[in-house]
């Protein structure tokens, strides 16, 4: 019952804490925007199929006319009445982010959860067999997954999906997805999964890995463990009972950074091997400057690093009752 009472009240804080901060996120992603010499619209103007009565209700909802600051005003405004406008090729903003959030959020999952899976168990097996054979592998293996440029090693992956036809390139689904079988869909999907997630679970992984082993080893070192091995306390007990709850801790704080960075490192694989995802839309927004787009994505980026501390900090209160215990305090 304490815990769900810290629990809603965390959730609480959030939401009062996400206000202020989208408002400076906006204020000053607007304001970079804005201050560049290119025209937001310049797209829209050169697209045939948009109408000028469109081209004019853009003028008039960014207030490009009026001095910045109005337009911050007109923009915010519409934002919060749910209208984030169109893209430069004339398609609701809101229609392009329900297509392109559900791909970023199931490729982002994966990638931690695979991460955490293998990550986490490869760090404990390095630190408990610290300066053997395996750990030295280990510690290469994870720093070359470290030194690799992610653009790189996906389009490396990328040639060879080409040279081998083993894997699809570029999508979600193939073409004939909708007359597929539900099982053939679930294949289909995962087909094409293969290629981005192995990019970013691999540099995901070293990072996780190396972070695991350093922080249970600075534990294995700490007072309170060598006094529970002097009182004979098996290894086993020492490590899973005593050490790895508190090494284990600092990473929990680093997911909800992880999950959204996790948006902003995608973006060149999800470029790279054209799939529908958040990161791939906003790169292609900045490339074409287009303001309303770009401003809807960031302001989604925000929320997914909010929502990723806020399932940190709830994942810290049920693993680490001294949370709870200062919260009372």
């Amino acid at each position: 019952m304490q815990i769900l009472i810290y629990i809603l009240k965390r959730i609480l804080q959030t939401i009062l804490q996400t206000i202020p901060l989208l408002i400076i996120v906006s204020l000053i992603s607007f304001f970079i925007i804005r201050l560049s010499p290119v025209d937001p619209l310049a797209e829209l103007r050169l697209n045939p199929s948009v109408s000028k009565e469109t081209l004019q209700k853009e003028t008039e909802r960014l207030g490009l006319d009026k001095p910045i600051i109005v337009q911050y005003g007109k923009w915010a405004k519409s934002f919060v009445k749910g209208d984030l406008g169109v893209t430069s090729n004339g398609e609701q903003v809101s229609t392009k982010l329900k297509e392109r959030i559900p791909n970023t959020l199931l490729l982002t999952v994966i990638v931690i959860f695979l991460s955490w899976t293998v990550g986490v168990p490869l760090g404990i097996l390095s630190a408990v067999f610290w300066k053997t054979p395996f750990d030295r592998i280990l510690t290469v293996l994870t720093s070359i997954g470290m030194a690799i440029p992610s653009f790189f090693f996906a389009v490396l992956l990328l040639i060879f999906a080409v040279k081998t036809g083993w894997f699809p390139v570029g999508g979600l689904t193939s073409s004939n997805f909708v007359d597929m079988t539900f099982p053939q869909k679930i294949w289909d999907i995962t087909h094409h999964l293969v290629l981005p997630v192995t990019v970013l679970f691999t540099l995901s992984l070293a990072g996780l890995q190396r972070q695991m082993r350093g922080n249970l080893l600075d534990v294995l070192d700490s007072d309170y463990v060598k006094f529970a091995r002097a009182k004979g306390l098996s290894e086993f007990k020492v490590i899973f009972k005593h050490a790895l709850r508190n090494a284990v801790n600092p990473l929990i704080t680093l997911l909800g950074f992880e999950f959204a960075g996790l948006l902003s490192g995608a973006a060149l694989t999800e470029y790279v091997f054209q799939y529908p995802g958040l990161g791939r839309l906003i790169l292609e927004a900045v490339l074409k400057s287009d303001i309303n787009l770009v401003m809807a994505s960031l302001m989604m980026g925000a929320v997914m690093l909010i929502l990723g501390n806020l399932i940190a900090d709830i994942l810290l209160i049920i693993t680490d009752p001294r949370i709870r215990e200062g919260s009372q305090a």
